[in-house]
């Protein structure tokens, strides 16, 4: 397998995420390939709140949030999955599938012995990260969600998503921070040029185009069948506390798909409208995250 490290100098000028890079390159099933992520607080906090993101992000999405939780004293994991961030990229498109994500981060949740886990998602983080309560229940006590699925295979993708989709397929090099910049327009251009760092050319970039066409949109499609159950889970296991909140400017996971989630989770309370939001929630994540911990009384 052709296998992509994106430089470390790449990283080296990106301003306010000083956190101390961690990989793992023995997560079972996964031994030939290096993950990163970071662990910041202490080990034994209460709760560790597990943040995943989406396409075409990586774990910097988060720097307005994790400060909040680390100083409310809790810890924070924010992994990359393969193909984003400072992970490894193989380079065929093929090698990107539901269950590669999927498998990757129950390994990788099992490879740190996680515990108590306040689960962050959004966009792809949810459609991964919301499977995977019900294969070990005992581990997952709160949800925070933002803008995000379950990639059940039923109904019809929304025009937003078609239009979103059909763009990648036509735009296999896209500009990543230009990108962002469409959906949260409130980003500096060295915030934009952190997006960009992992990606040095186009090679680097087969697993952020593949993500929007991993998305179930039929009955049977990977991942649909483990998503309906992940649904069902939720609306008769689930008894844990959540918060919700959703970047109303988004056309894609906006506030019908939002309004269609929270039916599902049991006890999802009213969620924080944040008007000038689009599909990014975390660059408003500041709010969020000082929100959701008022929410839970942490």
């Amino acid at each position: 397998m052709n296998i992509l490290r994106t430089p470390d100098e790449r990283f080296n000028t990106i301003l306010n995420f000083r956190y101390t890079p961690c990989f793992t390159e023995t997560l079972n099933g996964y031994e030939y390939v290096r993950m990163h992520y970071i662990d910041e607080g202490p080990r034994n906090a209460k709760y560790t709140f597990l943040c995943l993101h989406g396409q075409p992000t990586w774990c910097y999405l988060y720097r307005k949030m994790i400060p909040i939780f680390l100083n409310a004293g809790y810890r924070v994991v924010a992994p990359d999955y393969f193909g984003f961030g400072r992970s490894d990229k193989p380079v065929e498109d093929e090698v990107y599938t539901f269950d590669f994500h999927r498998n990757s981060i129950i390994e990788f949740i099992n490879h740190l012995q996680l515990k108590n886990i306040i689960l962050v998602v959004q966009d792809w983080g949810g459609l991964i990260g919301l499977t995977l309560p019900m294969e070990m229940p005992d581990t997952f006590s709160k949800l925070i969600l933002m803008n995000t699925a379950l990639g059940t295979g039923e109904g019809v993708p929304s025009p937003g998503f078609k239009a979103f989709r059909g763009w990648v397929n036509k735009t296999p090099d896209m500009d990543v921070g230009r990108l962002m910049l469409r959906g949260a327009p409130i980003l500096t251009p060295e915030e934009m040029r952190a997006y960009d760092a992992p990606f040095p050319d186009i090679t680097y970039k087969a697993g952020i185009r593949r993500f929007p066409n991993l998305f179930p949109t039929t009955y049977d499609a990977p991942g649909a069948e483990i998503s309906r159950r992940a649904r069902d889970w939720f609306q008769k296991e689930w008894s844990g506390e959540s918060f919700m909140a959703v970047g109303m400017q988004d056309p894609v996971l906006g506030p019908s798909v939002m309004r269609n989630l929270r039916a599902i989770i049991p006890g999802c309370p009213k969620p924080l409208r944040l008007k000038e939001a689009g599909h990014f929630v975390q660059e408003w994540g500041d709010v969020v995250a000082i929100k959701a911990l008022e929410t839970f009384n942490l």
